[in-house]
């Protein structure tokens, strides 16, 4: 966390950045780049602040699927009933994915579902233990493959955030 408080940039980055690592289409020498990024803003700022990247991520992503939806009613994915189980009923292909924490990303994503604030929802139940970080990296990798799903096009997501963080990056101080 930054001094007064605020998610830092580079650790929202550097989540997106674990998820690319977690991309089976990420080069080795992208990943290897990505590791790096990761391992310099933990160095920085820590390895919770990442991982509030990865739930601010979450949150970001399930608002950008639910608002993105065209076309009839019933074609849409209701976030409750059909996104939110969507993504928990797969966490079990991850082999790393502790089901002690499954409740908690529950939660984050039922946060983001309402159209809260998955950061502030999430920092008041203190701290993200490390294996609960890992399951928000794999929640977020799973959110990315739906809407790539969604829009019928592999790697939608990945150009998303390229093209959101670069615009942010351009963007006078």
């Amino acid at each position: 966390m930054t001094n007064d408080g605020v998610l830092a940039d580079e650790a929202v980055r550097a989540a997106w950045d674990w998820c690319r690592i977690l991309e089976k289409r990420t080069s080795e020498a992208e990943r290897w780049q990505a590791q790096e990024r990761v391992q310099a803003v933990m160095d920085t700022y820590g390895r919770e602040e990442v991982s509030r990247g990865a739930v601010f991520l979450v949150g970001a992503l399930t608002a950008h699927i639910v608002g993105q939806q065209d076309g009839a009613e019933e074609n849409r994915l209701d976030p409750i009933s059909d996104l939110i189980p969507a993504v928990i009923r797969k966490l079990p292909n991850f082999e790393l994915a502790d089901p002690a924490q499954v409740p908690m990303v529950t939660g984050v994503l039922m946060a983001a579902a309402m159209g809260m604030d998955t950061v502030a929802w999430r920092d008041q139940f203190g701290a993200i233990p490390p294996a609960e970080a890992l399951v928000h990296n794999f929640v977020l990798w799973l959110l990315a493959d739906l809407f790539d799903s969604v829009v019928e096009q592999p790697g939608a997501t990945d150009l998303l955030m390229r093209d959101t963080f670069n615009s942010l990056a351009s963007e006078p101080d």
